[in-house]
């Protein structure tokens, strides 16, 4: 349960965690260096194996820590709620935005992740992981109102072709090293507001 972790002030848990998302999203398992994530967590190697036991430990901590901030962020916001799926977009925009302004590298070492082939780590990252890529996302379409939209619109192609085209933007913002909040929600904006000209019957509507 890292107890002792927990007892942390939030600040310095943090600091923790994103020193570990940095470490481990440059290097694989094996080359990434304890003493660098303490180095930049602002503790001592000693210190950090208080908190864990060792290496492994803290690794999958984080990448059960990816699942717990992203899902606790989207109910907080209310994402995913509602059946206006340019809403719903928006919604799940700014908690993207806020999410990887606090932790800036929090994606990069999920990805990493999920290729990492490590012999002692791969059964357990699949546990964590198998969940998510059993189910492809894009085809969990959300309650929509046939009627708002142009008439002929495939609103299963449409969905997975936002859905695609979203995660080529997301991906290809999250390979810049300096992320600017105000940029990425205003192009972001600018592709919800072109798919609306394209999808919806009503023409003009804007993002708030």
């Amino acid at each position: 349960m890292n107890d002792k972790f927990y007892a942390l002030p939030r600040e310095k848990q943090k600091r923790i965690i994103n020193a570990g998302f940095s470490v481990f999203a440059k290097n694989t398992y094996k080359k990434s260096p304890v003493n660098e994530i303490a180095l930049e967590a602002g503790i001592s190697k000693s210190l950090l194996f208080f908190y864990f036991r060792n290496k492994k430990e803290l690794y999958l901590f984080l990448l059960r820590t990816v699942e717990e901030i992203t899902n606790k962020a989207l109910k907080e916001s209310g994402a995913y709620e509602g059946e206006d799926i340019f809403d719903i977009m928006y919604k799940g925009l700014m908690t993207k935005a806020r999410l990887m302004k606090a932790y800036p590298d929090m994606s990069r070492f999920s990805l990493k992740a999920y290729y990492e082939k490590d012999p002692d780590l791969s059964r357990e990252i699949r546990k964590i992981v198998s969940p998510y890529t059993r189910i492809e996302t894009y085809k969990a379409l959300p309650p929509m109102d046939p009627k708002k939209f142009k008439d002929g619109i495939d609103l299963n192609m449409m969905y997975r072709d936002i859905f695609l085209a979203s995660e080529g933007f997301f991906w290809k913002i999250e390979q810049g090293d300096n992320f600017n909040e105000d940029e990425f929600v205003s192009e972001y904006k600018k592709l919800i507001d072109f798919w609306k000209s394209v999808y919806l019957k009503e023409e003009g509507w804007k993002c708030t």
